[in-house]
């Protein structure tokens, strides 16, 4: 039962399509602005609006204030605005109408000699004629309402923000750096762990610029022709070298995903110092070892000031997003959190599918991994996480990505709760170089036949001179007919020593940094971050992820794990350590 009559509700309605904010609704109507949100969303405001032009709309909301007997300083900032604006509309519209008025009485030729003219003398990634009713017409409203919170608290110099999965927090704090670029004139600064994962804020960038304006955005750093002046958007990968000399609002993406983020951070810091920028971190989590964490709970800042220790808000304040001792606001949101704001995108039963119980806690409901307890590092994990962009030997867009070079193969079968992986890894020409993880496949809810498929496929794609493929249980049907065109498929027999010996060998590559896999992959690292030392009824050590063979078997991990038992585990032994070009 809602907690408010209907009248309350028709009346906030009635506001709403007087063009009346949402927060003069809740002002009046008196209930929270969430509720206003809420009301909006379900009861599709925004479609019940009269299809008016800027002018007319504009107009309109100026009369409302203009009639308000108490006027606020946002009022009175507000009418300025729009003031403003209609002059600028209202001067744009005669001048229109003047040039179209001489283009006729010169004739259709000179007519068209001053369009082109006009489209020559255009300047590069102009966005003057974007105001900021465009952005509340074609992109606000759309937002999900975890989405306008964010956006509510954007006047915060710092924001942290833990999140689950592709839940749009990128696109989001691409857009909202677009539109304060284009409003105010001040340069945006976007740090990723990679260059692939800066770019992908300049592909939303350019993709709402063209979708929503019908502008087209080139250049990088991507320079914008403001009415404020220049302003510039620049796109870097953690790289500190690359990042000294420039100041902008900073958004920093992934951040307990990146290597060295306590150095990085300094930079970025710096970068944002002078008052009027605006720093902003987001990420999913990772393990409690990172170099992150303590500044997540705030140990950091009551490490400075230990005499003055703070209580910081926990999980559940944070979910609602709340300003800290340490004035950063700090905002939390889960998957579940997610979908009670409005956002339909996932399916939560084919997620339960695919990600473990740890996983799914890890990528979707914001909990860190405690690797303290656990077989691999962190710290060693993050050292894997490679940029492969500069991996020019390898030619992605190719038939044949390596020619001719020999590839080892690993593959771990789906049990009750978890999917098949199958990874393809380029081992080093000499002994003791560097392992790559070329290609990642996860298999959900496919039939022996169909996996077995793909990994013919990927046999035409690739010269593979091992695969080692895990034959206890369901692996079997895979390893049967993967024998029939691939007859070195090697059998992996799971036991207690096989475990170990792989496990160890794991271990020896990952502390000795000698494997690398794309940084945007960070399910792999969670993987090897699931497994712990487990005892066996006989009361032998063993190996599993998360304690048990029901709940999940770090898949990726473990088919990695398939590839590199082709190595002993002294690599120095050249048996099989090392491979040759044919």
């Amino acid at each position: 039962m809602s907690l408010y009559p209907p009248e309350i509700k028709d009346a906030a309605k009635r506001l709403f399509l007087k063009r009346h904010s949402p927060k003069e609704i809740s002002e009046i109507v008196h209930v929270p602005l969430r509720t206003v949100y809420d009301w909006r969303t379900k009861g599709q405001w925004d479609d019940m609006l009269m299809s008016e032009a800027p002018e007319e709309s504009m107009s309109r909301r100026l009369t409302l204030l203009a009639e308000k007997e108490m006027k606020t300083q946002f009022d009175l900032a507000e009418m300025a605005s729009l003031t403003k604006s209609l002059v600028a509309l209202r001067q744009s519209r005669m001048w229109m109408e003047k040039r179209e008025k001489q283009g006729k009485d010169s004739g259709g030729e000179k007519g068209r000699d001053s369009g082109k003219n006009k489209k020559r003398n255009k300047k590069k990634n102009d966005v003057t004629g974007i105001k900021e009713n465009d952005f509340e017409v074609k992109l606000h409203k759309h937002y999900f309402r975890y989405q306008i919170e964010m956006r509510e608290a954007r006047h915060h110099r710092f924001r942290m923000l833990l999140k689950s999965r592709q839940i749009g927090a990128t696109w989001y704090f691409a857009q909202e750096a677009f539109e304060d670029a284009v409003l105010t004139g001040r340069n945006q600064i976007f740090l990723s762990a990679t260059r692939a994962q800066a770019e992908v804020f300049r592909r939303y960038i350019v993709g709402i610029a063209r979708q929503h304006f019908d502008i087209d955005l080139s250049g990088n750093p991507i320079i914008l022709h403001t009415e404020k002046g220049p302003a510039e958007l620049h796109f870097l990968s953690n790289n500190s070298k690359s990042a000294q000399s420039y100041t902008g609002n900073v958004y920093i993406d992934e951040f307990f995903w990146i290597q060295k983020f306590n150095e990085l951070y300094k930079v970025a810091s710096g970068m944002a110092v002078h008052k009027k920028w605006r720093k902003t971190i987001f990420s999913t989590p990772s393990a409690v070892t990172h170099d992150a964490y303590d500044l997540w709970t705030g140990e950091r800042y009551n490490q400075r000031f230990k005499k003055k220790r703070v209580e910081f808000p926990g999980f559940k304040e944070m979910q609602s997003g709340i300003l800290c001792p340490d004035q950063a606001w700090r905002k939390i949101i889960t998957l579940d959190d997610a979908e009670a704001g409005g956002c339909n995108l996932f399916d939560r039963n084919q997620l339960n599918l695919e990600y473990s119980p740890s996983e799914f806690d890890n990528l979707f409901m914001c909990l860190f991994v405690d690797d303290t307890f656990g077989v691999f590092r962190f710290a060693d994990l993050e050292e894997c996480a490679a940029d492969i962009s500069e991996w020019t030997d390898i030619d992605y867009n190719a038939p044949r990505p390596l020619g001719n070079y020999p590839v080892w193969g690993g593959y771990d079968p789906s049990r009750h709760r978890d999917d098949a992986s199958f990874v393809v890894v380029m081992p080093p020409l000499t002994p003791g170089g560097k392992f790559r993880v070329v290609e990642r496949h996860k298999w959900v809810e496919k039939s022996f036949t169909w996996q077995a498929e793909e990994i013919k496929k990927l046999c035409a794609k690739y010269n593979f001179t091992y695969m080692g493929i895990d034959v206890t249980g369901p692996g079997m049907g895979v390893f049967d007919t993967v024998k029939q065109f691939y007859p070195q498929a090697t059998p992996i027999h799971y036991s207690v020593g096989s475990k170990t010996r792989m496990v160890l060998k794991a271990q020896e590559v990952i502390g000795a940094n000698r494997i690398l896999w794309d940084a945007r992959e960070t399910t792999i690292a969670h993987a090897f971050l699931t497994i712990r030392r487990i005892m066996t009824p006989g009361g032998q050590i063993t190996y599993a992820a998360n304690r048990t063979d029901t709940t999940g078997h770090a898949d990726v991990a473990w088919s990695i794990m398939h590839a590199l038992d082709n190595e002993p585990i002294s690599h120095d032994h050249m048996a099989t350590g090392c491979v040759e070009v044919l």
